[in-house]
């Protein structure tokens, strides 16, 4: 018993002494802080082990490198692009472009986002008709392929992209496949011991350095990512997985949103991928011109923009604040998942009762309860300031789009909640065109009629049981 006292009495002391490096020295925000110390308080012992699993900040060391003549070519166009847009002579293809000339700047500041005028970009909304594409792009590849996924599956899809890869392998393409360790975790050994017999290149991110204990398990690489031969690439949502084909009765039809892009723009995603493979693996790539072959090929306006936990600014929820607050007549944004902190959530609140039209949609079904509660909670604010709210019905809506005036829009990897914006390594394409904007306008006015709109009398007909989970859910939201 004397040693039992011991024990908890050193357990709460390290309890304290942890309360105060988190609110002194990790300087995480105020509701990240209070959540985790509710848990601390509650739940001391177990709470300690899962603070070192869920709560501990990643390193402040670069974790992200690569060699001399990638990082100077890159810092010697965004300073060329800087100095340009100070000095305002930089120059536009499409002059209504300039309008937006300090989302540019900021992106390039923050994010080393280099402008890219010259892109053809398709849009897909139908997993089906996304992968026809890439694998038919991967079959006409000459020199590599690279992939980032968070999610790969041993199923029937990703059997056919092991199919392909190992056929292009034999062939003598460079094939380099880099998935999450969290989540891809159902992937076996004997998948990726058939690319690598083929001479394919795989590499988990973030894996357990002692089996089955990961402490990096909270920072997951949500990022998706396809390049062919640097000329073409591929940005969006849709994971490797038969779900994202709309077979899985438990979700029905997938819904979501991803971006096959031609043009300059492939140059700076590839350097996402080769930034991320080169921390995950061993064999790194350096600069060599055949990476970066893209071809200018249309009008479209890109900028590839990164987040994740080792970056000292949230660049894309600022991006997304940037756009919400430039917004004259309308702001739609799709979502699987509406967990906004306070600075998202003003942004939307002050749109909307300045005579802006706000209009968010949500999936009818939830793919992880604690999260669409805390959504269902965050709506209810939303809907009071004015904004309307949509739940989409035709089986599980994935997409994350915003779409601003049917000008710009941002499409990519990033949910609108906590995690996405902190936690996640995340990419976005965001985009300046009209004629893609609108065809992005167009998919959220189809997708509307396949919607149900929640009022505020159906909100407040909640029962007392989803309400109760939704104060759960919007008190642990910070560390979900």
């Amino acid at each position: 018993m004397e040693i039992l006292s011991y024990l908890l009495g050193f357990i709460m002391i390290f309890n304290v002494a942890l309360g105060i490096s988190i609110i002194f020295l990790e300087r995480k925000d105020a509701s990240a802080t209070w959540a985790w110390l509710m848990v601390l308080l509650f739940i001391p012992i177990a709470g300690f082990f899962l603070y070192l699993i869920f709560g501990k900040p990643i390193s402040n060391r670069r974790i992200f490198t690569w060699d001399t003549k990638s990082r100077l070519g890159v810092k010697t166009a965004v300073q060329s692009q800087l100095r340009s847009l100070e000095e305002k002579n930089f120059t536009f293809k499409h002059k209504e472009w300039k309008e937006y000339e300090d989302l540019f700047y900021f992106h390039l500041r923050n994010d080393d986002a280099i402008f890219t005028q010259d892109n053809k970009v398709d849009l897909y909304t139908d997993g089906v008709k996304k992968f026809d594409a890439l694998f038919m792009d991967m079959e006409k590849a000459k020199d590599h392929i690279h992939l980032l996924y968070y999610i790969i599956r041993d199923d029937e899809l990703g059997k056919r992209l092991a199919e392909v890869l190992i056929k292009k392998a034999n062939e003598g393409v460079e094939v380099r496949v880099l998935f999450d360790d969290m989540g891809s975790r159902s992937l076996g050994r004997k998948y990726i011991r058939r690319l690598r017999n083929a001479g394919a290149l795989v590499e988990a991110f973030f894996p357990p350095k002692i089996p089955k204990i990961n402490f990096k398990i909270n920072f997951r690489n949500h990022r998706k990512l396809a390049i062919i031969d640097g000329k073409i690439g591929y940005i969006g949502g849709f994971n490797i997985g038969d779900e994202y084909l709309g077979k899985d009765k438990k979700f029905g039809y997938w819904r979501d949103t991803h971006l096959r892009i031609y043009g300059d723009a492939v140059r700076n995603m590839q350097t996402r991928f080769i930034l991320d493979w080169n921390q995950a693996s061993r064999n790194d790539i350096f600069y060599e011109e055949r990476y970066y072959a893209a071809i200018p090929a249309g009008d479209v306006g890109v900028q590839i923009v990164s987040s994740g936990p080792d970056s000292e600014w949230e660049q894309i929820k600022n991006g997304y604040i940037k756009m919400i607050l430039s917004a004259k007549e309308f702001v739609y944004i799709q979502t699987p998942y509406f967990i906004p902190d306070e600075s998202l959530r003003d942004a939307l609140r002050i749109a909307t009762l300045s005579g802006v039209k706000v209009k968010l949609m949500i999936p009818n079904k939830p793919d992880h309860p604690f999260v669409y509660w805390a959504t269902l909670s965050s709506v209810g604010d939303l809907m009071n300031a004015g904004a309307e709210v949509y739940i989409y019905q035709n089986g599980f809506l994935h997409a994350k789009t915003l779409i601003v005036d049917g000008k710009i829009a941002s499409v990519g990897t990033a949910n609108i909640d906590v995690r996405s914006f902190r936690l996640n390594f995340e990419v976005n394409a965001f985009l300046y065109s009209k004629d893609l904007t609108q065809q992005l306008v167009e998919a959220f006015n189809d997708d509307i009629m396949l919607s149900t709109q929640m009022t505020k009398k159906l909100y407040e007909q909640r029962s007392l049981g989803i309400r109760f989970k939704e104060s759960i859910a919007r008190l642990i939201a910070p560390v979900l």
